[in-house]
C-alpha cells in the first residue's frame, strides 16, 4: 500500500514522485527536530490513514487534496514543519511543494510511518 492511495489520482501522483529527492532525516533524527519547540508536524496522509494512526500532535494536511496548496499558504512560511507520509513519498511532495512555496524550514521523515513504527516511536492509534 505505500504512501499511495487506491484513487487513479494518486497513481499519478505516485509516480511524479518516484524520482523526487529531498532532505530526509531517520526517525530518531526526525524525533529529537519535532520536540522542539514551535516545530509543527505535518501527516500529509489521507484522513482516514491519519485516523488510523499518526504521530502525536500531527496536523492532517493532505498532499492529495485539492486543497493542499490553500491550506499551506494559511501557514507561516517562516515557521518550521516536520513532514511525513506512509513511506515518504507523498511527503516528498509535499516537500517540494512548500519550497516552491517560499517555505524555508523543512524536515522530511525518511521512511514515513512505516519508519517511525519500526523505530517503536510514540504515535496515535495502531
Amino acid at each position: 500500500t505505500g504512501c499511495a492511495s487506491k484513487t487513479n489520482s494518486a497513481v499519478s501522483t505516485e509516480s511524479e514522485t518516484s524520482a523526487v529527492s529531498v532532505p530526509s532525516l531517520d526517525a530518531a533524527t526526525f524525533q529529537s527536530k519535532i520536540i522542539q519547540r514551535g516545530v509543527v508536524v505535518l501527516d500529509v496522509r489521507t484522513s482516514d490513514e491519519f485516523n488510523q494512526s499518526h504521530i502525536i500532535d500531527a496536523r492532517n494536511f493532505n498532499v492529495e487534496s485539492p486543497d493542499f496548496d490553500s491550506a499551506i499558504a494559511e501557514l507561516d512560511k517562516k515557521g518550521t514543519y516536520a513532514l511525513y507520509c506512509q513511506s515518504g513519498r507523498r511527503s516528498a511532495l509535499a516537500y517540494t511543494k512548500m519550497k516552491s512555496a517560499g517555505f524555508l524550514n523543512l524536515y522530511n521523515l525518511d521512511g514515513g510511518m512505516n519508519a517511525w513504527v519500526t523505530a517503536g516511536l510514540p504515535r496515535v492509534g495502531s
